[in-house]
């Protein structure tokens, strides 16, 4: 079993870096996002009501990484939905490996990827001139909530890809990956946004996430938003890979 998984793992993280034209837009749109926001927004935090922070660039840090880290998750799901149309899936089924190993190969890949996603943000604000406030323990918290909540938005797009079948159909999930980050508190605080955005950003595990990795960001390491974010990227991780295994079953009933 931990061969099988490993195994994959290598191969989805192998293909990754063989097709840049993937992984780019991980960082690339993010980071475009991150700079258009900070430059022409600056003087929202100047609004009452806004966290007193040293710039709007520590703020927005956490929402460019939760928005590379959905990304990442299309990214996923469209690299399953490929190996089924090019057939190594089915070549899979046909070996002999414990079945839940093509699903988490896959996650665990993700996972891997968002290790490589958070830093590169991190390094990145740390360039133009953002301060961790949390320092080298808010880092490693960042990463953790970065880490988990990357490897479960794998899983749910392993689990569209099993759904779906191609890669186009994956795609097709990408402005709605953008609906639910727009309907949290990532690019703005939950008190300031306007109704009814704030009452679901308030139930969105996005906001949590974000929240969680933006508190050791802008503010200093504190127990609450750290736990929080971090079991809403442990829980929301959970259902994911359940979904997807749920999702293979499925698929080896039809194949």
């Amino acid at each position: 079993m931990k061969a099988a998984v490993l195994g994959l793992a290598r191969r989805a993280l192998r293909n990754s870096a063989r097709k840049p034209q993937f992984l780019a837009p991980l960082v690339i749109f993010p980071t475009l996002f991150l700079a258009l926001n900070v430059g022409g927004l600056e003087r929202t935090t100047e609004l009452p009501g806004f966290p007193r922070v040293d710039g709007f660039l520590d703020f927005q840090l956490a929402a460019a990484i939760t928005q590379s880290l959905l990304l990442g998750g299309v990214a996923a799901g469209i690299a399953v939905a490929l190996d089924i149309e090019g057939g190594f899936f089915d070549r899979l089924i046909a070996s002999p490996i414990p079945r839940v190993a093509i699903v988490l190969g896959s996650v665990l890949a993700a996972g891997v990827i968002a290790v490589v996603q958070v830093a590169y943000f991190l390094v990145l604000g740390l360039a133009f001139g953002a301060e961790i406030k949390g320092g080298v323990v808010g880092v490693l918290a960042v990463l953790a909530i970065g880490v988990v909540a990357g490897t479960g938005f794998g899983a749910l797009g392993v689990m569209i890809a099993l759904r779906a079948r191609n890669a186009s159909t994956v795609q097709g999930i990408f402005p709605i990956v953008f609906v639910v980050l727009f309907v949290s508190s990532a690019f703005f605080p939950e008190n300031l946004l306007s109704s009814p955005v704030d009452s679901l950003a308030a139930y969105n595990p996005l906001s949590y996430i974000a929240e969680g990795m933006r508190q050791p960001i802008a503010f200093a390491n504190e127990a609450g938003p750290f736990l929080e974010g971090l079991a809403a990227a442990a829980g929301m991780t959970a259902v994911a890979i359940a979904l997807s295994v749920m999702a293979l079953r499925g698929r080896l009933r039809d194949a």
